[in-house]
């Protein structure tokens, strides 16, 4: 194995592995069952409403985790992510190819590392996804929650630059579709911060209407959190269904 475990601990009823990936911590939690070789990668908020994660973990599954240096889905971050899931399937004995659980901002993570190598994701879990920018963190439409002023300390760009911008997660869709990257999406149809109709809809739509690999779930009465669905069985089922050991 090519990490040096630094703890042990406990993640709900699970086992979790602590070490340091490219000078970032990083998790690796363990059934408690049999493991079957798959595994996910939980692109942020780790810890964060985790039903999915520990329904997948009882169906003998992996989850993985790298701390990022932002939740805006720099290069830098992406690029060790794609690193990052070739040591864990190596280092760890799981597939080559992992499924992504991205919640929030981890969606803009998620669609961009499945752009920058979709070689390496058999699925996309996305639940509430920031996807257009010019919504949020910009919230020049429908959002009533402005998270700019983070987003421009971190990125340096201006509203007037965000305009002009082609490297929006939307912008990456015809990629996800080329390479028959199938997405499962959750979102609340009252989402004030990243509002559905501005992000969530528009790839659901693309994917609807040029052939794409798609399930939604919509939920009545949501804002933004809680993310994920009561019963996570449907969510798990979908990725379980694109994960060939």
């Amino acid at each position: 194995m090519p990490f040096e475990t630094i703890t042990e601990s406990d993640f709900k009823e699970y086992r979790q592995e602590h070490f340091v990936f490219e000078g970032k911590k990083a998790i690796l939690v363990k059934p408690n069952g049999k493991p079957n070789g798959k595994w996910a990668l939980k692109t942020e908020y780790f810890g964060a409403f985790p039903t999915l994660e520990m329904e997948l973990l009882d169906r003998g599954w992996h989850i993985a985790y790298n701390e990022n240096d932002n939740r805006w889905a720099q290069q830098p971050d992406l690029e060790r992510k794609g690193r990052f899931i070739d040591h864990v399937a190596s280092g760890f004995e799981l597939e080559k190819k992992c499924a992504v659980v991205g919640m929030s901002c981890g969606g803009l993570y998620g669609v961009m590392l499945a752009a920058l190598c979709p070689e390496k994701i058999s699925a996309l879990y996305l639940d509430a996804p920031v996807l257009n920018l010019l919504s949020c963190p910009a919230a020049l439409g429908a959002a009533e929650i402005s998270l700019f002023e983070e987003y421009h300390r971190i990125t340096g760009r201006t509203v007037s630059q965000l305009l002009s911008y082609r490297e929006h997660p939307i912008d990456k869709m015809d990629i996800l579709l080329q390479n028959r990257i199938p997405v499962v999406l959750a979102a609340g149809d009252s989402d004030k911060v990243v509002p559905y109709c501005e992000n969530g809809q528009i790839l659901a739509e693309f994917y609807r209407k040029n052939g794409g690999t798609i399930e939604v779930y919509i939920k009545e009465n949501c804002d933004h959190h809680p993310h994920g669905l009561k019963d996570p069985a449907p969510i798990a089922d979908f990725l379980e269904r694109f994960s060939h050991c």
